[in-house]
């Protein structure tokens, strides 16, 4: 899961609950569209939080910023129903996000997961955007070694009937020793994090995420300009496995110094620069 460089919001930010026609969405805005406007959509297990790093530099940049939490994630409410997270679902949750936003079209970001719910978003209605950014997010499924992980993990929330607290707990005791320690005020927030999301969401969409098919060839039909930025290293999805689904975009193709699958939160200062530079030349 990414873990947000920080935690407290940079007086530049805001956080608001924002109305759209199909329901309210827990923000963190910042910025002015002095050049655009962007929406930061976040991965499995994430949320808004994962992108603080990159509000205040955007912000400068000329850039209204708006991080959400998805239906059911952290603070935006949700049903526990698993009809509501269906992928075509969150994508129209997306394109009412955009067009609440209300300020013309929207340079979309969608890290991870966000990434295939942003692909979806643009399929089914590419008006809303100016630009699509897919952030640590592959063509298809995600590696066979993490879709085993990630069965398992839908597996216990299955059994377990949504016993959150219970998972957490099971899913800490098989860190390995020698990690890292997260401070404890990062700790609290993880937990607190994953306690608040909704298991049905973390279900679906983690079936998603070891099912989607290649899209690429939909994808490349649409004439948006398309990013593909990852880190240097991904688990998720190989990087010779992005480069070459930018090469079938025909998509602009960064790699973040440092950064593996969560350069917004590792190396937020070059993923923020690589993101105004690759909007301005959307602009121009």
């Amino acid at each position: 899961m990414s873990k947000p460089p920080r935690l407290t919001l940079p007086s530049v930010a805001r956080a608001y609950l924002l109305a759209t026609d199909r329901g309210g969405f827990a923000v963190h805005e910042a910025g002015e569209p002095l050049r655009g406007t962007a929406l930061l959509v976040p991965g499995f297990t994430g949320s808004k939080e994962d992108f603080v790093g990159l509000l205040e530099p955007l912000a400068a940049a000329g850039y209204r910023v708006v991080a959400v939490d998805g239906r059911g994630q952290y603070e935006s409410p949700g049903p526990r129903e698993e009809s509501a997270y269906a992928l075509e679902e969150l994508a129209r949750d997306v394109l009412a996000q955009a067009r609440a936003l209300g300020t013309g079209p929207v340079h979309l970001v969608g890290h991870s997961l966000g990434g295939l719910i942003s692909r979806a978003a643009v399929l089914r209605d590419p008006s809303p955007f100016a630009s699509l950014t897919l952030m640590s997010s592959g063509p298809a499924a995600i590696s066979e070694g993490q879709q085993a992980r990630t069965k398992l993990l839908v597996a216990a929330l299955e059994a377990m009937g949504g016993d959150m607290p219970g998972i957490w707990a099971a899913m800490r005791a098989h860190d390995p020793q020698d990690a890292a320690r997260d401070s404890p005020e990062l700790a609290d927030f993880l937990r607190d994090r994953w306690l608040a999301t909704v298991p049905e969401q973390l279900i679906v969409t983690g079936r998603a995420l070891i099912s989607e098919p290649d899209r690429v060839e939909e994808l490349a039909a649409v004439p948006l300009p398309k990013l593909v930025l990852s880190g240097e290293l991904d688990y998720a999805w190989p990087v010779p496995l992005m480069d070459d689904m930018a090469h079938r975009l025909s998509a602009s193709r960064v790699l973040v110094e440092g950064a593996e699958h969560s350069p917004n939160a590792e190396n937020p200062q070059a993923t923020a620069g690589a993101l105004a530079a690759f909007w301005d030349s959307c602009t121009a």
